[in-house]
Formats: C-alpha cells, structure tokens, sequence
C-alpha cells in the first residue's frame, strides 16, 4: 500500500520535469504527505499537461457521503478494471500523484522501523493515480485521487507485500493519454518498478504523525 510520501522539490524543477505550468498553483515543500490532504497531481486535457491540487482519497461521484474517501487512498492494479469505485475512473480519468519517496514500515522485533523509499537518481516521480470529481449538496465540486498498487519488487518485499506503481517516464504520456481505453495496455504499466532504481533507508519515528512535516523526516536515522 501506499499511506505516506514526500514532495521536498523545487517547483520549478518539477515543472520542467513533468511539462506543466503552475503560475496560479499554491505549492509547498512536504515531507510527510497524508491521506486526506491536499496533493499535487498531473492531468492532460487532450492539448497539455495541468498540475492541480486533489485531495487524497477518491471520493467516487455516485458518494453520498464524502468520508467514504478516507477509506479510497489506494486503488489495486490487479481488481482496478472490475471495481466498482474505481472502474470508470480508469478508463477515463487517470494521473500522476507526484512525489519524491514515500513510507512503510518495516517489523524489526516487536518495533516497527519507518522506512524512506526513493529513486538512486533523487529525482521526482509520478505515481499512477485515478481522479474523480465529487460534487457536495451545495453543488460545490470537491476533486479527489487514489494512488495505485501492485505486488512487491525484490527491494520492497522484506518492508511490505504492496508497493504504489512508479511509472516511468516513458510511460506517463499513455497513462495520461485520455483518448487511451485499452485495458490491458494500462495493466500493462502497472508493474513494481524497478528494484535496482531504487534505495530505502530509515527515518526518524517523526514520520508517525502527520502533524510533523519538516525537513528532518527525510533524514536518514543514525
């Protein structure tokens, strides 16, 4: 699964990155992302990408109550096609959910040891993620995401038995291409990552409360 994650960078390298403009978007450095908040994720309209901020959950549009979207933070590649949340939003309305690393805990005795999982390059990637708009009584539309998962790579296997998908670059044009319907070529991109791309260290037991977001989280633990 995937609960927690960081973006630490630079707005400007993460535009040249993903190929969006963000001249009105509200963007901070985090470091300890957490269901429910607010996060940044990358669409295509048919003529560019977009950045936007959705909240993390998918609330899907049939809800009648929102809070069902606490529960909506990950999405399974293996069922994602036949889902009943999560199936329209699939074949029509996919994204990136950016980040830098994410979290797991790892068992270590009777301790659970927090876990920082990155690229060996440092640079920023695009989750695969599905997006929904909901719209409140009021008519007031509220967007929303979930971030997809698989099987576990070599690297993740001793942490956890799920990892979130990490696309490569090659492959986010197809994900974010809306006119792409096939299914087997989307569940097709959703494979572990490459385990020798990737390094894990632990972190401070900061990371266990999402009231903590500083920069400290993202350090390695001596």
């Amino acid at each position: 699964m995937c609960g927690r994650y960081s973006l630490a960078a630079d707005i400007e390298g993460l535009e040249d990155r993903f190929d969006f403009r963000a001249t009105e978007l509200t963007y901070r450095a985090r470091f300890n992302v957490a269901p429910t908040q607010q996060v940044l994720t990358v669409t295509n309209n048919g003529l560019e990408n977009q950045a936007q901020l959705m909240k993390w959950g998918l609330i899907p549009f049939w809800a009648k109550d929102p809070s069902i979207g606490n529960r909506m933070i990950n999405a399974r590649a293996e069922t994602v096609g036949e889902s009943r949340v999560f199936r329209q939003a699939f074949q029509s309305r996919r994204c990136l959910v950016i980040a830098d690393g994410f979290y797991e805990w790892m068992k270590v005795g009777n301790s659970k040891v927090p876990m920082r999982i990155i690229l060996t390059s440092g640079e920023p990637f695009g989750f695969a993620g599905l997006w929904e708009t909901w719209k409140s009584v009021d008519g007031e539309p509220v967007q929303s995401c979930t971030i997809m998962t698989t099987s576990s790579n070599e690297l993740m296997e001793p942490i956890h038995n799920r990892m979130p998908v990490i696309l490569p670059k090659g492959a986010e044009s197809i994900w974010l291409d809306q006119g792409q319907r096939d299914k087997d070529t989307l569940a097709s991109l959703l494979i572990p990552y490459a385990s020798t791309e990737m390094e894990v260290y632990p972190v401070s037991t900061l990371i266990n409360s999402p009231k903590n977001d500083v920069p400290d989280i993202i350090a390695r633990a001596v």
